[in-house]
């Protein structure tokens, strides 16, 4: 697990404290109405399809922008939200680093981050891809439940978050475990998302009705 120090954990707490008593997002998602051929554009960069194969806002189709707050909020910067999701659709989906292990990292870095929108936002894709609760359970618990590769993300991503860089003698146990691609896959995965926590988390983004609570420890 990440070690914070008391200088840390005090400013999370402050930052913890502030958001409760914030009403509603700093910056919010588009509503059906603000939808058009750049926004589409943006969001379909992330799934590999064009803007107008993109299901319109409100369709209530599964890919239904709105059911996706974040994409709402990213695409209020259409030109910056096509590049990135892009990139992103390619860690998501066309990466090598398998599902399992992205998330592993994922929800460790969320929940050392205190993100309760990005907690939610990852269960339910850690979930949907086949992890149960009771590893989940497992994640929060710390990394001694665990071996091997999953052992291993865990401690690099505690380190990153720690140190901001994996050391070199954990990078080789990464390269040695994973294979090159996979291990500099892990590295921008964890720096990807810690981006984005950060940034869903200074707009106070609401997780959506049902979603898992972020754990109190």
């Amino acid at each position: 697990m990440v070690a914070l120090s008391a200088t840390q954990r005090a400013e999370i707490a402050t930052c913890e404290r502030r958001i409760e008593t914030i009403t509603g997002p700093l910056l919010k998602s588009l509503d059906a109405d603000e939808w058009g051929d750049d926004e589409y554009a943006a969001v379909g960069a992330l799934f590999g399809i064009s803007g107008d194969d993109v299901p319109r806002a409100g369709s209530g189709h599964p890919r239904d922008p709105l059911k996706f707050d974040i994409l709402g909020v990213l695409a209020r910067h259409p030109a910056m939200a096509r590049d990135f999701l892009t990139y992103n659709g390619f860690l998501l989906t066309r990466g090598e680093l398998p599902l399992r292990l992205r998330e592993l990292a994922v929800l460790r870095l969320s929940h050392a981050r205190r993100s309760a929108f990005f907690w939610g936002e990852h269960v339910r894709i850690a979930k949907a891809g086949g992890l149960s609760d009771d590893y989940i359970d497992r994640l929060i618990r710390g990394n001694d439940e665990f071996d091997g590769a999953e052992r291993l993300v865990l401690e690099a991503t505690d380190q990153m978050l720690a140190a901001g860089r994996a050391d070199p003698q954990t990078w080789q146990r990464l390269v040695d475990e994973l294979g090159t691609r996979q291990a500099m896959e892990l590295i921008f995965v964890v720096g990807t998302y810690a981006m984005l926590a950060m940034a869903c988390d200074t707009w106070a983004l609401v997780p959506p009705p049902g979603s898992a609570l972020l754990p109190s420890t």
